[in-house]
């Protein structure tokens, strides 16, 4: 063997067992160990900011309480965008506290989506503008690509003075706060993140995208051919002032969720823990979770039982077959819908948001979801995930049907 060979052996670098699943993620061939930030960066161009203080929920009225509290609270700007927005008795609410936040001198702004907001009246429409609230209502059907209605702004993001936001599954409406379904009235099982700090700035830029994006506005010739530069590439987990935060905007055709999960799929160690109300994934999708439980890693799926959509938990349980065989373990919520989108990868890695694993959500519709590096919040998450699983049962084998 030539002195050369040894050299370049001595020079690689080795991946030791019990190492950090967020330090490696290392080129071999440079030598250089990427960091949690710059690997996000290269998955999904979104930017981490540390420092971040990080509250998570999972019920209705204590997000809803959250949000209201927030808009209450600002001084200078309130940045609301939800997929849904209904005139029901929680839509009254948040009107009541958007307009009073105007009578404040508060800049309102409120985004919407025109499917997601179909059964919403004029009438409560016009008592929100004429209360000084800014509104646009994103992609009406119209004479374009796809008629318009594709791509769908299905995001839920609340800003308030560019210091501190929410974000996760959750719309304004009542089914968040007492179900739809008069026989069992509970309300729909969820998940978001109130978080304080640096990140608040990178999820107002991305109301900002949008709420320009509702209007038709595009980004001029000279700012599509800038290239931006990630911002704190290097930071580290283990040296960095927590909670670390990206917040990661899914648009049309750049799979960025679907990546972070095969990022995450290859990097974990012990444990994924995905929640997805809508679970129709791809095929690379399924065998990042298989291929994960085959090497040993603790990879469980909690969906719904049943489903607003009937039809997604028929064609959700064909996945079932080849998730069980391969390892992967499956629990169906057991109350009226679990409308969550989250992930906590080895108790440390937690990703709150809008997007399911099914083509419109990791493929063509606008979504957002924020990954939390935070030894602490991912055992708040893990905490939360086994309380949800105590209300669900856990599908052992597949059956006939599937």
């Amino acid at each position: 063997m030539s002195r050369r060979t040894i050299e370049a052996k001595e020079a690689t670098p080795r991946l030791v067992a019990g190492t950090p699943a967020s330090v490696p993620l290392a080129p071999v061939l440079t030598g250089r160990p990427q960091s949690y930030a710059r690997a996000l960066w290269r998955i999904t161009s979104a930017d981490v900011s540390p420092g971040n203080r990080v509250m998570l929920y999972s019920d209705g009225d204590e997000a809803f309480d959250a949000m209201i509290a927030l808009i209450e609270g600002a001084n200078e700007s309130v940045s609301l965008e939800s997929y849904i927005f209904r005139d029901d008795s929680t839509g009254e609410r948040f009107l009541d506290a958007l307009c009073g936040a105007v009578s404040r001198g508060v800049n309102v702004r409120v985004l919407g989506d025109w499917i997601g907001m179909r059964g919403t009246s004029d009438m409560f429409l016009d008592r929100l503008t004429s209360g000084g609230v800014e509104l646009r209502v994103f992609s009406s059907p119209g004479l374009r690509r796809w008629l318009g209605l594709i791509p769908r702004d299905h995001r839920k993001l609340l800003v308030a003075d560019e210091k501190a936001g929410i974000t996760g599954g959750i719309g304004i409406g009542d089914e968040w706060h007492r179900g739809l379904v008069l026989r069992r009235r509970m309300a729909w099982r969820d998940r978001c993140a109130r978080i304080e700090g640096p990140a608040a700035a990178d999820m107002q830029r991305a109301f900002d995208t949008m709420w320009r994006r509702a209007a038709g506005e595009r980004p001029s010739k000279a700012e599509r051919r800038l290239r931006r530069k990630p911002r704190n590439p290097d930071l580290v987990p283990a040296t960095s002032e927590p909670a670390l935060v990206a917040v990661v905007e899914g648009e049309p055709w750049r799979f960025r969720v679907g990546r972070a999960l095969h990022l995450q799929a290859a990097a974990s160690e012990r444990s994924i823990w995905l929640a997805s109300a809508y679970f129709l994934p791809s095929f690379a999708e399924v065998d990042a979770l298989t291929g994960a439980a085959r090497d040993g890693v603790d990879v469980r799926l909690l969906v719904p039982s049943e489903n607003d959509h009937p039809w997604v938990h028929r064609y959700q349980k064909r996945y079932y077959r080849s998730l069980l065989s391969n390892g992967v373990r499956i629990w169906e919520w057991g109350g009226e819908m679990m409308h969550a989108k989250t992930s906590v990868v080895d108790g440390r890695w937690t990703r709150v948001g809008s997007t399911d694993f099914n083509p419109l959500g990791v493929a063509i519709n606008f979504e957002l979801d924020v990954y939390i590096e935070d030894p602490d919040v991912g055992a708040k998450a893990e905490s939360l995930f086994l309380a949800d699983l105590e209300l669900s049962r856990e599908i052992k084998a597949p059956s006939r049907e599937m």
